[in-house]
């Protein structure tokens, strides 16, 4: 194999990845329907014909850069999944899993995503379904699963634990997702996102435990 040859697949997997940054930053910027490939290719730093040869059309790039992002969510499945059973600390296990979570839902890159997906939901409806389904909902299972365990373990009573994961969730997400989907993502000091976490589990526990 020439040396030519085994430089090539790295060559290929950076304009890739150049390709799809460009495109993340577009189509936040612009919306899907503002965006052309023209302008990818421009901002990636290549040809329209190499963006095509990577991608078929501008859909399937969206796509592409939509669902890449669904990765994110094993950290928070693993955190998670991290809960100890421990009734003298469980307040505390649990403001710092709301800490977490806050954290790395509301990171801007996050919420301007979020907003892009839902702006285009009924153009496909089948992204945003596969986008929720494959991050936010498999998050919901875990720490559903969380609260499952800890029942079992006499420290929480959920009944439903697919619904305290939701109240949970909603508990913590609720003030700064909704100021970010009407604001323009905007950043949350650390001290609003301690606030937030600590409040939202102390609600969560007062009726859940």
């Amino acid at each position: 194999m020439s040396g030519t040859e085994t430089r090539e697949p790295g060559r290929s997997a950076r304009k890739h990845q150049a390709i799809t940054r460009a495109a993340t930053a577009v189509f936040v910027e612009r919306g899907y329907p503002g965006t052309t490939m023209d302008d990818i290719a421009k901002l990636a730093g290549v040809s329209k014909q190499t963006v095509y040869k990577h991608f078929v059309d501008k859909e399937t790039l969206f796509a592409e850069v939509v669902l890449a992002t669904t990765d994110r969510v094993d950290a928070m499945i693993d955190l998670v999944a991290d809960v100890p059973a421990d009734a003298a600390t469980l307040e505390e296990n649990l403001t710092r899993l709301a800490r977490r979570f806050l954290e790395t839902l509301t990171r801007p890159e996050v919420l301007q995503l979020r907003r892009l997906v839902i702006a285009n939901a009924d153009t496909f409806p089948k992204l945003g379904t596969a986008w929720y389904e494959q991050g936010f909902e498999r998050v919901l299972e875990s720490l559903a699963g969380c609260f499952r365990n800890l029942t079992a373990e006499g420290l929480l009573h959920a009944e439903d634990p697919l619904l305290a994961a939701n109240h949970f969730s909603g508990l913590l997400l609720w003030i700064p997702v909704n100021k970010a989907m009407f604001t323009g993502a905007p950043r949350h000091t650390a001290a609003e996102l301690d606030r937030y976490a600590a409040a939202g589990a102390r609600a969560f526990l007062a009726v859940y435990r």
